[in-house]
Formats: C-alpha cells, structure tokens, sequence
C-alpha cells in the first residue's frame, strides 16, 4: 500500500470511469485537492487528520446531492444550502463534533488557491454574507471529458467516506496498541517508553502531538520537580506539587493558551510553526504575558530562537520591538527536551502514568466513544 490515499483515489476512478480515469483525474483539480487532503490516510493515527476542508467540501455537495441536482440541473437558480444546516451537519460527522467554522467561510478556498493559484478568484465555495447560503462550484463538478461531461459529485463523496474509514481504522489500531500497554502488568518496561517517543515526531498529528506533550509535561513537573514552597510576606507559607492544566480541546481558539500551571501560573502553548508572526500574536493576544512555547520540531533551542528572531528582524527592523517580543518567550521545549523528560520519568516509574493519561486524552479528543 502507498503512503497516501492516491492510490486509492486512481483505483476508485479506473473501476467507476475505465480508460477515462486519468483524463478525468488531470483535468479535476478537486480531484487533485483531495489527493493533497488524504495523504495522512495510510499513515497511522499519528499523521495529522485533515477533516476541516474536506467536511466543508463534504456537506456541501451533500446538500447539492440531496437536492439532486446532479441528477435534474438547475443548481444555478438554487437558493443555497443554510450556514446552520452545514455546519450542524459537519460536526455529525466522525472527528468532526469540534469543528468551526473557518474552513466553510474561508480556510478551504485559502488552501485550494495555494495548491491552484490560477484559479484565483475562481472558488470552489461560494457563499453569500447577507442570507448565509452556501453553494459549490458547478465548474469544479462537472467535468468535460472529451465529448461527454462527467458530475463527480457522488465521487467526491465516496473518496471522503473512504476517507474516513482509513483514519478511523488507524486510530481505534491506535488506542487498541494503547490499551494493550497498559493491561500489562508492569507499564513502566522499555516497550512503553519506546512507544510513547515514538509518537514524539515532526509528522506527529498535530492533535496527538499536544495531548503527548501535555501527558509527559503533568507528570515531569508534578513528580520529577516535586513541591515547591510558596507563600506571601506575613502569612504562613506552604508547600505545593506543580499542577500542569490543559485548557480546552486542541487547537481551539482559546488566545493562544494550551496547559497552565500552578501555582506558578505559567501559560503553555503548544505549535507546530516556525512563524515569528504566530508567537508574537500569540503573546500580543495576552498582553505580553509571559509565554512558554512546547514546538513540534527536532530543530535545536538555540536554532529555534534564532530563526525567530532573524525573520522578525526582517520584518520589524527595530530590534528594540523584536527585543520587547523574546523576552516574553519564557521557555522553549522542543522534541529533543521532552524525550529526556520521558527518560526521566522512566527512571522514576512513571511511564504508566504518562500513557493512561494519553489514552483518556486521546479518547476525548477524538471523540473515540462517540465515533464508534
């Protein structure tokens, strides 16, 4: 099997269309977005799912199928499908109960211009502001094939299905390689920690990537830093374990905080970017709150902290303002720092801890109950 879903994209369509198949995948460029879409399908649960755009895509010709304008025409003189249908509908979708809004609105047109620049201007979701109705494209379903056209909305439909069934499938094989670790007998062997590392990893799924991190951070400051003592000037002071909290689902539009500590009260956020602009709106959106940034990247500190801030310098100029930015940047943990905390808590035979801990993560995150 290939490491993306294309080969199943070229199968489904030399089995539906024949010698047909790759005129109509070359002249489809939706066809082509879904490649690009689906790649992570064949690559376990720990390559990033990419659901958003494709439930955008999805519901909508699903409304335009429903409706059966493939099969009667007249799409032109519909009135659109409404905003709170499609949305209700994506988020009845498998992994998709936490969607937002962004990909309808925007964020899957802004893709597929990237991939298509010539089609600037040309999108495949159309909506209108004023009513908040939705269409899809006609141009982008009905294919011309030399003398026949080709609607490939039920296509469309089927390959994301297909999809969804890819991903599923990795992620209960996922959390069924979880659930073995953790009946044995002794969770804290190499096997587990091997395992828990291995999903330390640029490629890592996003999501995953932060319900690790956040499951090793818990325990490395509750149990390897131990307590601290605390306290105000004429009170008795106390003593206290180090508490890492996770704000919310990931991902969400939360200003830019991911776990939080106490007593401390350190804010945590968690990315994937290299991008001098999301840290500095991330530290903007507090009020340039001190922020310690956990980066999905292999790179080392001191290579982060200067790619950051180089490529602010071109943009800001003045050091002094790039200067007033870092120094909000707390601390960098990068893979490299959280793999040594593994090790650290593998010592201390907390690697148990760690993986029940992102097991119940992940089931709530992927909606693992709900799914299936």
């Amino acid at each position: 099997m290939e490491a993306t879903f294309e080969s199943y994209i070229k199968k489904y369509l030399h089995n539906k269309y024949g010698e047909s198949a790759d005129d109509l995948y070359n002249v489809s460029l939706l066809l082509q977005y879904l490649v690009h879409k689906t790649k992570s399908a064949n690559k376990g649960a720990k390559a990033r799912g990419s659901f958003a755009n494709l439930y955008a895509i999805y519901v909508i010709i699903e409304d335009y199928l429903n409706n059966k304008f493939d099969k009667h025409g007249g799409y032109s003189k519909y009135s659109g499908a409404k905003f709170s249908d499609l949305f209700k509908r994506q988020r009845e979708l498998p992994f998709g109960n936490k969607l937002q809004n962004h990909a309808l609105n925007s964020r899957m047109n802004e893709e597929f211009f990237k991939f298509f620049p010539t089609q600037i201007g040309i999108p495949p979701i159309m909506r209108d502001l004023g009513t908040q109705r939705y269409w899809f494209n006609e141009n982008y379903l009905v294919i011309k094939i030399g003398k026949r056209k080709v609607n490939i909305a039920r296509d469309v439909i089927n390959i994301i299905n297909a999809y969804i069934v890819a991903k599923r499938d990795s992620l209960e094989k996922f959390i069924e390689q979880c659930e073995t670790l953790q009946h044995l007998e002794d969770k804290n062997t190499n096997e587990t920690t091997d395992f828990i590392i291995s999903l330390l990893a640029p490629n890592v799924d996003a999501r995953l990537f932060e319900i690790v991190s956040y499951s090793i951070l818990k325990f490395y400051y509750k149990d390897i830093h131990n307590h601290i003592v605390w306290g105000y000037i004429g009170e008795e002071f106390q003593e206290d374990y180090l508490h890492l909290y996770k704000t919310g689902r990931t991902n969400a539009n939360d200003g830019g905080i991911d776990f939080v500590m106490r007593p401390l009260g350190r804010f945590f956020q968690v990315t994937e970017t290299l991008d001098f602009k999301k840290y500095f709106l991330d530290i903007e959106k507090i009020e340039r709150y001190p922020l310690s940034f956990v980066i999905k990247s292999d790179n080392s500190i001191e290579d982060l902290l200067n790619k950051i801030k180089t490529d602010a310098q071109k943009t800001y100029i003045v050091e002094d303002v790039v200067k007033a930015y870092l120094d909000c940047i707390e601390e960098i943990i990068n893979i490299p720092l959280l793999k040594t905390y593994v090790e650290k808590l593998s010592i201390n035979g907390l690697m148990g801890n760690v993986l029940d801990e992102i097991v119940r993560q992940s089931k709530v995150e992927f909606n693992y109950e709900e799914s299936f």
